[in-house]
């Protein structure tokens, strides 16, 4: 599946991400720790083992990426949310956690992150677990589905 967002593309799925455009967007992220070029296939199997995940794109540059595992069912963890530098600011990441809470609405969802993207989490609906350095941050799908007359 494709959709537009401010001119860019979404593409959702977990196959034929390319490796080299996943390390380039953890290295414009600082997450790249010395790597030998031998373990660069990570960079595709992480998305090839994971529930679901959407993958932003400038043209041929890919921009942003999501990725979450899941049991389908109850739960879910982002895994990796991540924007490229150039383009952060414009409502990139949370149309991805939009998008991924869109599929398992009344589930609980985590991500575990620095305390400085705690406020980010916070305006996409999570609440901060841990105050220290880092953190979960949850969003209780059973609590809406509650409201909702579901659960």
């Amino acid at each position: 599946m494709y959709q537009y967002f401010h001119g860019l593309i979404i593409r959702e799925g977990t196959h034929g991400i390319p490796a080299d455009k996943v390390k380039k967007l953890f290295e414009d992220a600082g997450w790249m720790r010395i790597n030998p070029e031998w373990q660069d296939e990570k960079y595709q199997l992480i998305f090839e083992n994971s529930t679901c995940a959407y993958t932003v794109w400038d043209g041929e540059e890919m921009i942003g990426m999501i990725r979450v595992i899941s049991d389908q069912i109850t739960i879910a963890t982002i895994a990796d949310l991540v924007v490229r530098s150039t383009h952060r600011g414009q409502g990139i990441a949370k149309k991805l956690i939009e998008l991924c809470v869109s599929k398992l609405p009344h589930g609980d969802w985590f991500a575990n992150t620095s305390s400085n993207n705690f406020s980010f989490y916070e305006k996409c609906g999570f609440e901060v677990k841990d105050l220290s350095e880092n953190g979960t941050c949850v969003l209780y799908g059973f609590r809406k589905a509650r409201q909702e007359g579901h659960r």
